[in-house]
């Protein structure tokens, strides 16, 4: 396996941003470059979910709640056979669905939106997923950061998908203090053009995914290490231990 090799080190601690004294440019042009180097390590960043349409997507991210992609993938196939349309959804029967969907979690509650959302798309929206931010969040077990990922790998609308891992990364890396997501969204939008902002997403979660775990970081090989002002905090400095953190295929740099 590949592994990430940082081209330069900063002392941890001793980042400008882990200092106070980065500036509103600094933090900009940093950002843009962490997106630069990211798009180098992770050149096929995508979303981890199969689909094909605009529905089987809006579907396997509701599943995806309090789950991982791996496992929502192992149960659309049949999903997605079974329930080929909206109206297929809205008239479902909620124990078929549910047995179906068993392995995400939560299946009640996730078969229940997912019969709400096709009788909303059908009775609302001739069947068809709206592209509409705000339509979007207004459908069953639908928040920002589904509509966000719907948008942007559906339907092409730039978007930053505010996860669990971009929240903790964008946290570490010092891109903004902010704590809730739609605020969160909105700094981070600030320090990149927008159509970088569905790939950044895409990056930054594959980051998370891959190197720089909630539990335990791959500091001492990460590409971003010179650029992270949390760089040694969170894992291991040293290359050999941090290596064997990683998961999945990176690019060397």
């Amino acid at each position: 396996m590949p592994s990430l090799t940082p081209q330069k080190l900063r002392r941890p601690g001793s980042h400008p941003a882990a200092k106070g004294a980065e500036t509103a440019l600094g933090r900009t042009r940093r950002a843009r470059r962490i997106n630069r180097t990211l798009a180098v390590v992770f050149p096929n960043a995508r979303a981890e979910l199969d689909f094909e349409t605009p529905l089987e997507l809006l579907v396997a991210t509701v599943l995806s709640a309090q789950t991982t992609d791996v496992r929502v993938n192992q149960v659309t196939p049949e999903l997605f056979a079974t329930y080929p349309s909206a109206q297929a959804y809205a008239t479902a029967d909620q124990a078929d669905i549910e047995e179906i969907i068993r392995p995400t979690g939560f299946f009640r509650a996730k078969a229940g939106n997912l019969i709400g959302l096709g009788q909303r798309l059908v009775t609302e929206y001739g069947g068809e997923v709206p592209v509409e931010l705000q339509a979007l969040i207004t459908l069953p077990g639908v928040g920002r950061k589904t509509a966000h990922v719907v948008r942007g790998n559906a339907f092409g609308l730039p978007g930053l998908t505010v996860d669990t891992h971009f929240q903790r990364l964008v946290h570490r890396l010092m891109l903004t203090d902010e704590k809730d997501p739609v605020r969160i969204e909105h700094a981070i939008g600030e320090l990149l053009d927008k159509q970088d902002w569905t790939m950044f997403s895409h990056r930054i979660i594959f980051q998370g995914r891959r190197v720089c775990h909630s539990r335990k970081a791959a500091c001492g090989a990460c590409s971003l290490a010179y650029d992270c002002p949390s760089f040694g905090q969170f894992g291991p400095t040293e290359p050999e231990a941090a290596e064997k953190l990683i998961r999945g295929e990176v690019v060397e740099l």
